[in-house]
């Protein structure tokens, strides 16, 4: 299995973007149909019946976390959107699928801190693999609050707070029960602390061209 650094992934996203033509919003959508997949198959054929509560950032994690809640949603289930952080700082593709989601009857709340929720499975998308520097208020509190909780636990990317790259914990961060990744698994999965964080790792394919992902 390839495993990459945050600059490789970063790299085949903009040739993918700049060389290819694929649009960046298509990559996100690409990633949250994908991640919505992998909850769909968790819950089971009682999918309708089951309450998924999603902890989005305002950046591009955000985003696949936006288009992951509406798939999820789409098929019936119980879904929640909780924004961490202020929700005016969300630009760009990130925006136009959280505009879509606030067109729709989902239950939309910005918070500032952890709140009690009741789920049977919590979505991480707070932070991305681009995460630098010890994680912030109110990111830390909330991740505190999360890891606090008995639900299976589920990240996008990389658990919000842990260094892609040198598996290292950047003050807290998620600690999945299973991280679904974009493309290629990252380096700092696999050393570290990155095991005891990452849990079971799942790479999906989110249409980045197989000739770049050859090279």
């Amino acid at each position: 299995m390839r495993v990459v650094s945050v600059r490789e992934m970063r790299e085949l996203d903009r040739r993918a973007i700049e060389e290819k033509g694929v649009p960046a919003i298509m990559l996100m959508e690409n990633a949250g149909r994908s991640v919505s997949d992998v909850i769909l198959d968790m819950l089971g054929a009682d999918a309708r019946s089951k309450k998924v509560s999603v902890f989005c950032g305002t950046g591009n994690n955000g985003g696949d976390g936006f288009v992951t809640a509406r798939y999820l949603a789409e098929k019936g289930v119980c879904v929640r959107v909780y924004i961490v952080g202020d929700h005016f700082r969300i630009k760009g593709d990130p925006a136009i699928n959280l505009s879509i989601l606030e067109k729709s009857r989902l239950e939309i709340k910005e918070i500032t801190s952890f709140i009690d929720i009741d789920a049977d499975l919590i979505i991480d998308a707070i932070f991305g693999i681009g995460l630098k520097g010890d994680v912030r208020e109110p990111g830390r509190d909330i991740i505190s609050g999360i890891n606090k909780k008995s639900f299976p636990i589920v990240s996008i990317d990389v658990p919000s707070g842990l260094d892609a790259d040198t598996g290292e914990v950047l003050g807290v961060a998620i600690k999945a029960g299973k991280t679904v990744t974009m493309q290629f698994a990252k380096k700092g999965f696999y050393i570290n602390e990155g095991p005891e964080h990452t849990g079971e790792v799942l790479v999906v394919d989110i249409g980045i061209p197989e000739e770049l992902c050859a090279e």
